[in-house]
């Protein structure tokens, strides 16, 4: 079986003062807190939600 494609993202701003569904997309993700990476299945709906909030989070690596 093929390996998985994954994506990892990382919260380089604060969800202060944002709109509360650009905060409730960041916890979609797995991320509160600034600097933080969280691993996730490289899907059309994770590229969506990061497309959604890129002056919130960005792509750090992507594995096969």
């Amino acid at each position: 079986m093929a390996a998985k494609k994954t994506i990892t993202v990382e919260q380089i701003a604060s969800a202060n003062r944002r709109p509360a569904k650009q905060t409730q997309t960041l916890i979609g993700l797995g991320l509160n807190k600034l600097h933080r990476r969280s691993t996730l299945e490289d899907t059309p709906a994770v590229r969506g939600m990061i497309n959604s909030i890129p002056h919130l989070v960005r792509v750090v690596g992507e594995k096969a």
